[in-house]
């Protein structure tokens, strides 16, 4: 009789281990996921220096735009993995380059320019392997904290402090989609 209580506790034992390493997993696949994102972000945010100072030449009279795209780059790196920080202020990012896009294309001779029409074919290219990561990202999230929610995972999850994870989500005002042809 010992011996099958012994056998129960055991099994009770290995299958919370297993568990836990599943929780494990999947919250180092949220992390990673975060990772590739922070990678375009970063990507991004190289760009927008080379592409300001090709534009300055042409948009001397607009210098607010550049201050405004300027500080929302430095909040945007400020807010770091904060996952909901982030995706505010990579969003007032997008805002900002709308802007900038939108005077560009009032500019004949920048609107022409093969430097502007390189600078913004790099950015969609990024702007889409952003997007890519944050569905990514975003699913495995979803996977994360679903398994952190229903029975028995909630119970090894509850016992070791797993915490659920945010979801990268746009703005509102990010959602409304300005096409911008060069």
């Amino acid at each position: 009789m010992s011996w099958i209580i012994l056998g129960v506790v055991a099994a009770i034992l290995l299958y919370a281990v297993s568990l836990y390493n599943g929780l494990v997993q999947q919250r180092n696949q949220v992390r990673n996921a975060w990772a590739q994102i922070d990678v375009q972000l970063l990507r991004r945010s190289e760009l927008i220096p080379d592409l300001l100072e090709g534009v300055k030449g042409y948009m001397r009279h607009e210098s607010a735009i550049f201050v405004g795209i300027t500080e929302a780059r430095k909040q945007a790196l400020a807010a770091g993995g904060n996952v909901p920080a982030r995706a505010a202020a990579e969003a007032a990012l997008s805002e900002q380059m709308r802007g900038l896009f939108a005077l560009a294309e009032a500019v004949p001779e920048l609107h022409a320019s093969e430097n502007m029409k390189g600078f913004q074919e790099e950015l969609a290219t990024t702007e889409n392997r952003i997007a890519f990561a944050r569905q990514f990202f975003n699913d495995a999230v979803l996977t994360y904290n679903t398994r952190l929610e229903t029975v028995p995972s909630n119970l090894v999850a509850g016992a070791f402090h797993f915490a659920p994870e945010a979801f990268f989500q746009a703005e509102p005002s990010a959602r409304v989609h300005v096409p911008v042809k060069f």
